[in-house]
């Protein structure tokens, strides 16, 4: 069940539009996420989650992690133990979103006239759908908010606080700034490749790459060719590396150790949230 809007009025707090229903071969994924947040809800694994969900385990940490990213508070916690032993739980702010979601799958026949009064966060739940909804190809997505523009002539630095304590650099032509409207306290979406990210082990590191994030790595997935590195960064964020095998053998990297990920501001796409 979801709102169809006919205007841009969807993500405004004054809602107008109808509800339907899709059929089970088209479920849209804002439903798939909301189950899964239910099922954590429900037995505080992941591993158990996505047995309940009908995925595979990788998929619905993928799931969790992408929503997790695109909110501005953390949705889901999760406690040490490795990638599948730790437990999971819900934010306070999850709750907060799963119950919205519950009340909009509820009470659908009563949408139109009761929604603004039913949810008493409608203007974060909103803000929450259309950050979700967004589909792209880079595996990093964050939710965030400008928090410094320094301009130039040509290229222009932008800073996105994406958590209290992690921010992101992205550089974006003068001429971007302009026609996208881009200022201090405009919610954005920064987007990176994993391909983009550099992984470095140790400390005092000099590098030229704007972006420096420190974090724990919480899974560590190999193929065939390359490995998929998850990084648990502060503020409950998590940020996706895609190396090779080699590299990955090189570094020593395993499940617990603490690591720095690297790319550059260009490497940063912008998106008006």
């Amino acid at each position: 069940m979801y709102a169809k809007i006919d205007s841009e009025d969807y993500f405004l707090a004054n809602l107008k539009g109808q509800i339907w229903l899709t059929g089970a071969t088209s479920k849209p994924l804002m439903l798939d996420q909301i189950d899964l947040l239910q099922a954590i809800a429900d037995t505080g694994s992941i591993t158990a989650a996505a047995k309940i969900a009908g995925v595979s385990y990788k998929t619905a940490w993928d799931r969790l992690e992408r929503i997790n990213n695109l909110s501005e508070k953390p949705l889901i916690e999760r406690s040490a133990g490795g990638s599948k032993g730790g437990g999971s739980t819900l934010t306070h702010y999850g709750e907060k979103m799963l119950n919205g979601f519950k009340q909009l799958q509820e009470q659908h026949n009563q949408f139109l006239e009761s929604l603004n009064q039913q949810l008493s966060s409608l203007d974060d739940l909103s803000k929450f759908m259309k950050s979700a909804l967004l589909q792209t190809s880079a595996r990093n997505q964050f939710l965030g908010t400008i928090a410094q523009v320094e301009t130039g002539a040509v290229n222009c630095e932008i800073q996105v606080q994406i958590s209290d304590q992690q921010r992101i650099v992205a550089m974006v032509s003068e001429q971007s700034r302009r026609e996208m409207k881009l200022a201090k306290g405009v919610s954005v979406v920064a987007m990176i490749k994993a391909s983009s990210v550099t992984l470095a082990v140790g400390d005092d590191l000099k590098v030229s790459a704007r972006n420096v994030l420190t974090g724990v790595l919480v899974n560590l997935d190999r193929g065939a060719v390359n490995a998929d590195v998850t990084i648990d960064l502060a503020g409950e964020k998590t940020l996706s590396a895609m190396i090779t095998n080699k590299s990955a053998d090189q570094l020593a990297l395993a499940e617990g150790m603490e690591l720095c990920a690297l790319f550059k501001a260009s490497s940063v796409i912008l998106m008006v949230a």
